[in-house]
């Protein structure tokens, strides 16, 4: 099979300071052979300067200076690699629970999320905050590895019992398809190849179920929406002949000939034409970038959308969003912030905390109305123009905003339209 054209598979790991997931990344590209020679060699180097016999599986993925001097993972940290089956990319999360801002940021467009619970503490706080925004973010597989099961003598009878513990409280949860694997991403019990220790573990090892997980598209291919950002208008000899409607299809279908609504005028138009780069197409869908004209000439600008006619989405000022609040220093009430919606740069407020989650009970505090670093709430959002939205878990890209510190140009949360 060519490699080039192989699905890609993003997936996310997560789990608590010191379950493993540095070392297991490690160990799946080491046993999966992906790793060069010359880096196998610069690890070995630094193994033996840090006077651990063999190889730390965990410098393949914790590159920073400060992750190796703290023995931590402190930010979010991309790998890439390929086996025959499949390309991938991870996105290693740190385990303290101050970094949850960076499991939101990596498992923001992940297919698959693997969790990791230690085989010795079983299920705790932080495996529930994860295993929440798994759910929040509508991550479509979770894959639940239980490591260092060396450490409790490869025993059937405790891997069972977080199972149960782990399916207590993600049936409170949505999510769709929750797999359990006992490893020891050390000893690569497994991870790559099927272990001897736990002859009565029956399923695939991690990597095959990796390579095997069903990757359904998160693309709405039913809404149409076309954000608009720029217009384009060359010149030719003094003439304007041209005038389309560049942007990326935020989701759907498009051909020439579909009747369309222009939003937020409400004005409505037939296709005219499609260009895909110098291509004139006859139909285009999400993803695709493309300049669409339409057979009247329409006032549109950069932020308005394109849409099917008899098919539209809310036009509002005024919405709810589940918001993770990213910065370090807290919310500051009534401040105006910009918010980011598919091509829209807008001016909004945080008109109210409906209410915030307590992410380890799954309570709601609606008396606590402060926001602060890694805080998951309900908002009121208040914009100063009308935004073209869709619920998240309809349309992840009409459905995300993020808010942006007018002053320090910082992204201060990031959210998901209820």
């Amino acid at each position: 099979m060519d490699i080039q054209h192989n699905q890609l598979l993003r997936f996310t790991t997560a789990g608590s300071v010191d379950d493993g997931k540095s070392t297991l990344i490690g160990r799946l590209l080491y046993d999966s052979k992906s790793i060069f020679e010359d880096q196998i060699a610069a690890v070995e180097n630094t193994s033996k300067q840090k006077g651990i016999d063999g190889v730390d599986l965990a410098l393949f993925t914790d590159g920073l200076k400060d992750e190796r001097e703290q023995g931590i993972t402190i930010d979010v940290a991309y790998r890439y690699f390929t086996t025959p089956k499949r390309k991938f990319i991870i996105a290693d999360t740190p385990g303290h629970v101050e970094y949850t801002r960076n499991m939101v940021t990596g498992a923001s467009t992940a297919n698959a999320a693997i969790i990791l619970i230690d085989a010795r503490n079983g299920v705790i706080e932080q495996t529930k905050r994860h295993a929440y925004i798994a759910s929040l973010l509508q991550i479509p597989h979770i894959v639940v590895c239980v490591n260092k099961m060396d450490l409790v003598d490869y025993n059937e009878e405790r891997f069972n019992e977080i199972v149960q513990q782990f399916e207590e409280f993600a049936s409170k949860l949505y999510i769709k398809d929750v797999r359990y694997i006992p490893i020891s991403a050390l000893n690569g019990d497994n991870v790559v190849n099927r272990s001897e220790n736990m002859a009565w573990y029956k399923d695939s090892p991690l990597l095959n179920v990796l390579e095997t997980l069903h990757i359904s598209s998160d693309v709405n291919k039913i809404d149409s929406r076309l954000a608009v950002q720029t217009v384009i208008r060359p010149q030719r000899d003094g003439f304007i002949d041209y005038r389309g409607y560049a942007g990326r299809l935020q989701s759907g279908i498009f051909r020439v000939g579909d009747e369309v609504a222009v939003l937020p005028s409400g004005f409505t138009s037939t296709v005219k034409s499609i260009n895909a780069g110098e291509k004139e197409v006859e139909e285009a869908f999400a993803p695709m970038s493309v300049s669409m004209t339409l057979e009247d000439d329409i006032d549109i600008s950069r932020g308005d959308m394109i849409v099917r006619k008899n098919n539209q989405p809310e036009t509002l000022q005024e919405f709810d969003v589940m918001l993770c609040w990213l910065n370090r220093d807290s919310a500051r009430p009534r401040t105006k912030y910009t918010i980011m919606h598919t091509s829209n740069e807008k001016k909004a407020m945080i008109k109210d905390v409906v209410y915030k989650m307590n992410i380890n009970t799954f309570e709601r505090d609606e008396e606590d109305k402060s926001l602060n670093m890694n805080d998951i709430a309900r908002v009121k959002i208040r914009t100063t123009h009308r935004l073209m939205t869709d619920a998240y878990r309809k349309n992840r890209q009409t459905g995300s905003i993020i808010l942006i510190d007018d002053a320090t140009k910082e992204t201060v949360a990031a959210g998901m339209i209820v």
